[in-house]
């Protein structure tokens, strides 16, 4: 359902579905940082047989994960316990979609924040 989601182009069904699934992970020590859910993100898309990928270096930064579909291109700003508008502001204000302005697709910027305490998504923001 999730891949479909995906392929379908509705990234907010995909989070909410993400949303429950991440808040059904057993709770474990050592996972209340940004870098563990980007990890999860990475092992999920990519068994989903998605293009993904970490880190993205930009002329103004690092994108947290880049997304591709055969029809869209999904620039994704990760935070944790802050808010889905942090995250939306540093994608604006370093211009990441610029990085993928020659790709051929459409970029749609993702604004993800993580709840440490629920273990899961908080909020998000989608901008086209």
């Amino acid at each position: 359902y999730l891949f479909y989601d995906i392929q379908n182009g509705d990234m907010d069904s995909a989070l909410r579905r993400l949303q429950t699934f991440l808040s059904t992970i057993p709770y474990c020590d050592n996972t209340k940082y940004e870098g563990h859910y980007q990890q999860l993100f990475y092992v999920i898309f990519s068994l989903l047989n998605y293009y993904v990928d970490i880190e993205v270096r930009t002329p103004r930064g690092r994108v947290d994960v880049v997304l591709r579909t055969k029809t869209t291109l999904y620039v994704m700003e990760l935070k944790l316990d802050k808010t889905a508008g942090e995250a939306m502001e540093q994608i604006n204000l370093k211009n990441y979609p610029e990085r993928f302005a020659l790709c051929g697709l459409p970029v749609v910027k993702v604004a993800i924040n993580f709840d440490s305490e629920r273990g899961t998504i908080g909020d998000w923001m989608i901008e086209k």
